[in-house]
């Protein structure tokens, strides 16, 4: 009898503190919630025009009767870019450009946070702000040019990757992740162990940090397959140019045509409007892939990267 007066007790405690967080719901919630639908919506809604006008009719785009229901449905701008074969192979180069970007940037990462994140290491202040120095100053595009220029890198595919694989702001994240989340008695008592650094990076650190892990990775990957201003400075050769180059040459060329064709090889010809959204979409499919496994992870580890520290 005391167990169940015990439980309704209980229950009735929470039936209470729900009802006072029911409560507490104000104008000033409501009005929070009404902004975040909205900036929701900035965001989706874009996508979803985008995504109508890639597959209707040219002669519905052009009467601007697309605004997020397709009309005259169709797969023809579709059928252009898989039939060009430089949008293809331009695909798959960034898609080897960027993960092996993302992964020699978060080995880089991982081993200037690691050490500094750590009062034993003698110096501490020092490196951090050499490795620091870069977020606040860098070279202008003239002396940058000169350098890659100097040391090989121009018309090269490692002028997209090494120059970058080092971020400050990331590096600093994940520094602050490792200060507050892994603990010093545990690593302590792995050193009593016999465990070296190499084996606590390893098999302690790098296992409990995964949240922020995949949140860097995210950051890495997501801005190397953005950014094309570095194809436009540093590239030459067409085999050697990612696909975000390529959607911008695409976009610039068919803004100035009556209609857009993307080779020979591309038998269907488009409207610039309908060619245009079917090139974003197309771009924009391996991120959205990506990003669903990785979401729960990325939560979590922006939130320790940011809140703590």
């Amino acid at each position: 009898m005391a167990k169940k007066k015990e439980e309704v007790v209980r229950g009735a405690e929470i039936a209470n503190d729900g009802n006072r967080a029911i409560n507490k719901f104000r104008v000033s919630d409501a009005v929070m919630m009404i902004i975040i639908t909205l900036l929701c919506l900035t965001c989706i809604l874009p996508f979803i025009h985008l995504l109508a006008k890639s597959i209707s009719g040219n002669s519905f785009v052009l009467a601007k009767q697309i605004a997020f229901i397709p009309k005259g449905i169709t797969f023809d701008a579709y059928s252009s870019l898989f039939k060009d074969g430089s949008m293809v192979y331009s695909m798959i180069y960034s898609i080897i450009v960027t993960f092996i970007f993302t992964v020699l940037g978060m080995v880089v990462c991982t081993c200037a946070a690691y050490p500094l994140s750590k009062k034993r290491l003698k110096g501490r202040a020092f490196f951090t702000f050499v490795l620091m120095f870069p977020m606040y100053f860098g070279a202008s595009l003239i002396p940058t040019y000169l350098l890659f220029s100097n040391l090989g890198l121009l018309d090269n595919m490692w002028v997209l990757i090494l120059p970058l694989i080092y971020s400050p702001y990331n590096m600093l994240i994940m520094k602050t992740n490792l200060q507050s989340s892994i603990p010093d008695s545990l690593e302590e008592s792995a050193f009593l162990d016999g465990a070296s650094n190499f084996q606590i990076l390893t098999r302690i650190v790098l296992p409990l940090s995964k949240p922020i892990l995949a949140t860097l990775s995210l950051f890495y990957a997501v801005g190397r397959w953005n950014a094309y201003a570095d194809n436009a400075y540093y590239i030459r050769s067409e085999n050697l140019k990612m696909i975000q180059y390529k959607l911008s040459q695409l976009v610039s060329s068919a803004a100035e045509a009556q209609t857009a064709t993307l080779s020979e090889a591309a038998a269907v010809t488009s409207t610039p409007e309908v060619l245009q959204a079917a090139a974003i979409m197309f771009v924009t499919i391996p991120i959205i892939c990506i990003y669903p496994f990785l979401q729960k992870y990325f939560v979590k580890g922006a939130m320790i990267g940011a809140v703590k520290g």
